[in-house]
């Protein structure tokens, strides 16, 4: 996509686009992810999981509107969350998830939002693996983690993915509220997948660079994490759906 046209749909969509910001115990980097946003003219809510630290408060003065839950409930609950409160906007066509570490690239919004303005996605998700950047500096274990995550989404949902655990995504506001999502933490991921495949919607992939610093490592996703996924989507009933 060319410069003109990014910002051609960053303009469009500033007032239609809700990007939703989970936090938990992000004091350290939380307002510098929320000023870059608020720069570009987007509408930013962190949801703060139950930050035992300023978390929130920092959120809040570099302009972010916040939401708190008073315990810490997980990931895929403040996700929850945060769609809830963008989909009670009548403005919301567009709802966007960041990670709230500093490794996500604010001119990536407006790329993930294009198909669907265009009419031609209900859902872009962001990939590493088509940047070919971010592909060469994935650290070899996370590598492989993502990988072995991939394959399992393709296989349980049909859907062609190159990248499975990738926190930006967009969604239009109708699609977005055809998911059922239930999973609390980290599972969140593939569940959300499972759910597209589900609806039949129409998704597609953008490249997105992923800045790996010592920072965002040390708050990602380890083996054990992985074992809970597995646990979380294999083993935890779902809540009913009547």
């Amino acid at each position: 996509m060319s410069v003109a046209s990014q910002e051609a749909v960053t303009s469009d969509a500033l007032a239609a686009t809700v990007i939703v910001v989970p936090a938990f115990r992000e004091v350290t980097i939380v307002a510098q992810v929320v000023t870059s946003l608020r720069q570009l003219g987007w509408q930013v809510l962190v949801v703060d999981d139950g930050s035992p630290d300023s978390t929130a408060a920092s959120a809040a003065a570099a302009g972010a509107t916040v939401l708190r839950h008073p315990v810490n409930l997980g990931q895929g609950a403040a996700l929850r969350t945060g769609f809830a409160w963008a989909l009670a906007q009548p403005t919301c066509k567009y709802v966007v998830t960041f990670d709230a570490d500093g490794q996500h690239d604010t001119g990536a919004v407006a790329t993930l939002i294009a198909p669907i303005a265009a009419g031609e996605a209900d859902v872009v998700l962001g990939s590493r693996f088509l940047d070919p950047v971010t592909r060469a500096e994935v650290p070899p274990l996370r590598r492989l983690l993502l990988r072995a995550a991939t394959w399992v989404s393709r296989t349980t949902t049909g859907l062609a993915l190159t990248d499975s655990h990738n926190g930006l995504r967009a969604f239009s506001a109708d699609a977005l509220r055809r998911l059922r999502l239930e999973q609390d933490r980290m599972a969140h991921a593939s569940e959300i997948q499972a759910e597209i495949a589900r609806c039949g919607l129409r998704c597609v992939e953008r490249p997105v660079h992923v800045r790996y610093t010592e920072y965002s490592i040390a708050k990602g996703q380890r083996f054990v994490d992985a074992i809970s996924i597995l646990w979380d989507l294999l083993l935890t009933p779902r809540r009913s759906r009547s």
